[in-house]
């Protein structure tokens, strides 16, 4: 019997979340072993009247591939898959595999090559710029794992978070995604940072389903040159397969100048890829009530209620300061108190302490409000 959870999740992705109309092209990307949930998505995508594609892949298999993979080869194979995704109006993505750390001893020149010449055309110029696209990790014994948590109750979460009411958080993001849009400077304090830069004439996006199930946040971007003093980030993070921990930058006119972490050589290693690396292209705050413990799964990370993130790399179309990279690392800093706590003011405001908005117009993002 199937699960009507997840009949729900399926039915939300391609309704709300991309919004299949008659004759849309949808590629369904399955990364792992689930299958259930890409049956159910092939089948809510052409009762809509679009058309389903699949793709199916696994971590493993890609890491012995990109071991042994040649400039020439990723180039090939990037020209594929690039003219595949042209020829897609949506794209939903379920990321299932088994372990978050498949990639790790890839060699890190043959994952720059990765990133530069495969994802960045085909994922992040093409797809995520010309097609309606979400993105989602299928809760398994590994996530539940990294979550500290029993594999049912870790499904139960899931399930809770992934089918929120984003509706309704879309419309408590409005006078956040205003009051940014009106913003020049911002603040971040917490421990082990002292953080300014301004988001003048930026914009903000709302985000509330449309790309990433889990979701709830609401991001701008820095002034490319206006990023200025210290983040120590609390969450830890895992980039091409490393766990990154206890990463702090340092900042002198946008541009990260000191880096360090558990692994500092590989975290320059990856701000070296290109010039953008090392500038910032996404400032966001997150609100997900459901969402409260890191569990080195930045889509879920990146949603944790009184959290933000600040990110090394590629800026997006909807709030361009004009920086490219192959690189877009969404790192997180907690500010609830059991975290440290930490304070956010927009133009000398206090909007955000200790992960609770304390501005009357912003109260409907506070977890009671959302939940």
């Amino acid at each position: 019997m199937r699960d009507k959870r997840l009949q729900v999740l399926a039915s939300n992705l391609a309704g709300y979340s991309i919004d299949v109309q008659p004759g849309d092209n949808v590629l369904i990307d399955m990364i792992g072993s689930e299958r259930e949930l890409a049956k159910l998505l092939i089948e809510e995508v052409a009762k809509r009247g679009g058309r389903p594609f699949v793709e199916t892949s696994d971590r493993s298999v890609l890491r012995t591939l990109l071991k042994h993979a040649t400039k020439e080869q990723i180039e090939l194979w990037a020209s594929f898959d690039l003219k595949r995704m042209e020829n897609m109006q949506g794209y939903i993505a379920i990321r299932s595999g088994e372990n978050a750390n498949e990639l790790s001893d890839v060699p890190g020149e043959n994952m720059q090559l990765y990133e530069k010449l495969y994802r960045h055309p085909v994922h992040s110029e093409q797809r995520v710029k010309h097609t309606k696209w979400v993105v989602l990790r299928y809760p398994n014994a590994s996530m539940a794992q990294l979550a500290n948590m029993s594999t049912e109750a870790f499904e139960d979460f899931y399930f809770d978070v992934c089918n929120l009411d984003y509706a309704k958080m879309d419309k408590a993001m409005d006078p956040l995604a205003e009051l940014m849009s009106k913003t020049d400077k911002v603040r971040i304090v917490s421990p082990g940072t002292d953080l300014t830069f301004s988001i003048q004439g930026i914009g903000a996006k709302k985000c509330s389903g449309h790309r990433n199930i889990p979701d709830g946040e609401v991001f701008s971007c820095p002034v490319r040159g206006s990023v200025q003093g210290t983040i120590t980030y609390n969450t830890p993070s895992v980039y091409s397969g490393v766990t990154f921990e206890n990463v702090s930058f340092t900042f002198e006119n946008g541009k990260i100048v000191e880096a360090t972490a558990n692994d500092t050589a590989k975290l320059n290693e990856i701000l070296d890829t290109d010039e953008g690396a090392r500038y910032i292209g996404e400032f966001s705050l997150g609100f997900n009530p459901h969402i409260l413990h890191p569990m080195k799964d930045i889509l879920f990370d990146e949603k944790i209620a009184g959290s933000l993130h600040f990110t090394p790399g590629q800026a997006y179309e909807e709030t361009d300061n004009g920086n490219r990279s192959a690189v877009h690392w969404d790192l997180v800093l907690i500010q609830r108190p059991e975290y440290g706590g930490g304070e956010v003011y927009f133009d000398d405001r206090l909007i955000r302490k200790d992960g609770i908005f304390v501005v009357p117009e912003l109260e409907g993002l506070n977890p009671e409000s959302l939940k």
